[in-house]
């Protein structure tokens, strides 16, 4: 049996990095820059020991052995998660888009925006996990929606909601975790038709 470091990786083994290196800057650990860097060797490795310098000096270094991925708690990694990232460009969905339930936003200098207000089919309940730099991400959620930004750590920059945080009915609940640096996460229900015409 060949060495099991040169065996490929899969896309699930580089999101597993992905997310350790996350919670390291959560941590502590690493700092924006460095997070940056890390994450352009685990997004272009195509083996087990090209995944492991990236996440040597951290504790419990090393990735989880493939179709066992789990997270840097230990939990194991949704299976549907969406990773939208981009360093300095713009990201935008809106319309009739496919909204996951679990969803990680990277940013370092550029922004996300994502309109859920048009989507026909939007989760009860949706996790959204954000890092940024930076940047900006801004969700606009569709009427009714409630948001809990609390698990969202700030340093210079704004997190800020203007929906409810909790409500009655069958609305979706969209749950933010993760860290803003000098940048801003703003949550907002949809403009009112009247000022669509005037944008």
């Amino acid at each position: 049996m060949g060495d099991p470091g040169e065996l490929r990786i899969s896309d699930a083994d580089r999101e597993v990095a992905a997310q350790r290196l996350h919670a390291a800057l959560g941590e502590g650990r690493i700092t924006l820059v460095e997070l940056e860097e890390r994450l352009d060797v685990v997004y272009a490795a195509k083996t087990f020991a090209q995944l492991e310098p990236p996440l040597a000096d951290l504790p419990g270094h090393g990735p989880d052995p493939a179709g066992i991925p789990a997270t840097a708690s230990g939990r194991r990694a949704p299976a549907e998660r969406l990773h939208l990232r981009t360093e300095m460009g713009t990201v935008k969905r809106e319309g009739d888009w496919a909204v996951p339930a679990s969803m990680m936003l990277t940013t370092h200098m550029g922004s996300i925006h994502l309109d859920l207000s048009a989507a026909s089919s939007v989760p009860s309940r949706v996790e959204v996990e954000v890092s940024l730099g930076m940047g900006s991400v801004t969700i606009v959620l569709p009427h009714g929606a409630t948001a809990d930004i609390d698990g969202v750590r700030g340093s210079w920059g704004t997190v800020k909601s203007k929906v409810p945080a909790a409500g009655a009915g069958s609305a979706p609940h969209v749950v933010f975790t993760g860290k803003v640096g000098m940048g801003s996460l703003t949550v907002r229900g949809p403009r009112p038709v009247w000022m669509s015409l005037f944008s």
